[in-house]
């Protein structure tokens, strides 16, 4: 497999990983993974080129499509896709590595508790959970109506009082969403990694 972290935005357009797991690399325990709506797969190419065996979920059928057409074609076996609805997902395992980036925001309120729930009694001991989701912060509001969801501050990280947090921000970024005038829209963003004990 090609290890050209830049490969797979140059053959196929997708986005380059998500810099918080590319910095969060170096620390993370090889093994297996599971993303959470893993869109096109720049996430989980990443880490099936970085060692990783990788269970890649989403609920959109295209993408889902579109990333196991890239792994016939690299010829990678690495990866295991599914289809799920992540607003109705039950599921256990034994995961090094759970990530969920940008993801969040598009789901149901209601369902966030069972997720990292789920995503909790799924992890190994001295595995990570990595999420970066969107906030409403009275400093950058979140009017976004395509978005069903957004954190509170200190909100993300009340989920994993017995965990150890490796990192936690909730500084600004920017989408890829612009505003009437062409700027892209800034946000706050929670950045949570954190490892079971």
């Amino acid at each position: 497999m090609n290890l050209d972290k830049d490969y797979f935005l140059n053959k196929y357009n997708l986005m380059l990983p998500h810099s918080e797991i590319v910095q969060a690399m170096p620390d993370l325990p090889k093994g297996k993974a599971l993303d959470l709506g893993c869109g096109g797969g720049r996430n989980s190419l990443y880490l099936a080129q970085q060692g990783f065996t990788v269970d890649a979920w989403d609920h959109n059928e295209n993408s889902i499509k579109k990333l196991d057409t890239i792994c016939v074609n690299e010829s990678i076996d690495s990866i295991m896709t599914r289809v799920v609805d992540l607003n109705d997902l039950e599921f256990s395992g034994q995961y090094d590595v759970i990530i969920s980036t940008v993801v969040f925001m598009f789901l149901n309120p209601k369902s966030i508790p069972n997720l990292i729930g789920n995503m909790q009694k799924s992890t190994k001991k001295g595995g990570y959970n990595l999420i970066v989701s969107a906030m409403n912060t009275e400093d950058y509001p979140c009017n976004l109506d395509f978005f069903n969801f957004t954190f509170k501050p200190k909100e993300l990280s009340s989920y994993y009082p017995s965990w150890t947090i490796k990192k936690y921000n909730e500084d600004t970024g920017l989408l890829h969403k612009t505003d009437e005038q062409g700027n892209r829209i800034e946000l706050r963003f929670a950045t949570l990694l954190t490892q079971k004990n």
